[in-house]
């Protein structure tokens, strides 16, 4: 069903790729093709268009809300008495299913805001690297639903959110390798002090159990100060899955030290039978179970086509 359709009780404001791309004003295009190439995903082509006219508009939005909350960061300081002079990263999440270019998003996102003069330190990190192990998602009997919010230690997750909230430096987190399709042991990622920290990940808006005592922060989404979702239809996303795993068997797969080793020599036929039924058995169930009911949790929807190319854009009503 189309959001759009209940636009006049609905808490967005719809804009059309055209409307959206009036709304960049004279800020100038900081990335060319070749910057763009590198940050695509793969069977992924964003054109330079959609960059000005979506994400572009979108890095201007959070920059206006990024000094706007530090500016309120700093009166609120002074009415404290200036006590605290630690930095106070924005911290914007992004949402949405496997294959739907999550993190193709999440790269522009990091290029644009980087280039803007009162927010140069953007760092992103993806939730993967806060997935158990593999050993204890075996122990637990938990493989066959890995991604999905009980697979991932959450207690992890939010500790690190608030040592970055806390404007700590040198927070950790882990590392995670989609060849081996495990967490690193012992290696991290180090995250110290930045203006914008940039949360990817399948279920970051998804809402926890609220503790009893009511003394802990229960959600993750808890430490955002925006949040955004990509949608696309399930069958196209379906699509993009299974696509995705057929060029990964002739690329990745072959690797011997790759989790998936065992697809690189099946046939093709086969690849796509086996991918939709990993689809349907473990990524359709979690999109529809825990991804997709969060959609209406975020500031800001970017609803893609197709072809990857994002179509209209949903941005939260203040």
């Amino acid at each position: 069903m189309d959001q759009r359709a209940s636009g006049d009780i609905s808490p967005f404001r719809f804009f059309t790729k055209e409307e959206w791309g009036t709304l960049r004003a004279d800020t100038p295009l900081t990335l060319d093709r070749e910057d763009v190439r590198r940050m695509e995903g793969m069977g992924e082509r964003v054109s330079m268009d959609e960059v000005a006219k979506i994400y572009l508009p979108l890095s201007r939005l959070l920059s206006l809300y990024v000094a706007s909350a530090q500016a309120l960061f700093h009166t609120t300081e002074t009415f404290l008495g200036g006590q605290n002079h630690k930095k106070m990263p924005f911290i914007i999440g992004l949402a949405g299913s496997v294959a739907v270019g999550k993190s193709t998003t999440a790269r522009i996102l990091q290029a644009l805001l980087a280039r803007w003069p009162n927010h140069p330190k953007v760092d992103l990190v993806t939730t993967d690297g806060f997935l158990l192990p593999n050993a204890t998602l075996e122990r637990e009997e938990l493989m066959e639903r890995k991604g999905f919010p009980e697979s991932y230690d959450v207690q992890a997750l939010l500790r690190f959110l608030s040592e970055i909230k806390a404007g700590r430096g040198e927070v950790r987190a882990p590392l995670y390798s989609h060849l081996t399709y495990d967490v690193l042991e012992d290696q991290h990622v180090v995250v110290d002090q930045p203006d914008i920290l940039i949360l990817e990940g399948l279920n970051v808006l998804q809402p926890g159990r609220l503790p009893r005592d009511g003394k802990a922060i229960p959600f993750v989404s808890d430490f955002f100060d925006f949040s955004i979702y990509i949608d696309a239809p399930e069958d196209v996303i379906r699509r993009w899955y299974v696509e995705r795993f057929r060029t990964l068997r002739e690329t990745a797969f072959r690797d011997p030290a790759s989790y998936f080793h065992r697809y690189a020599a099946i046939g093709e036929e086969e690849a796509v039978r086996i991918a939709g039924e990993i689809w349907a058995r473990t990524n359709l169930v979690n999109l529809r179970d825990n991804i997709l009911p969060t959609r209406q949790r975020a500031n800001l929807i970017l609803s893609k086509g197709a072809d990857h190319a994002i179509e209209w854009v949903a941005l939260r009503k203040l």
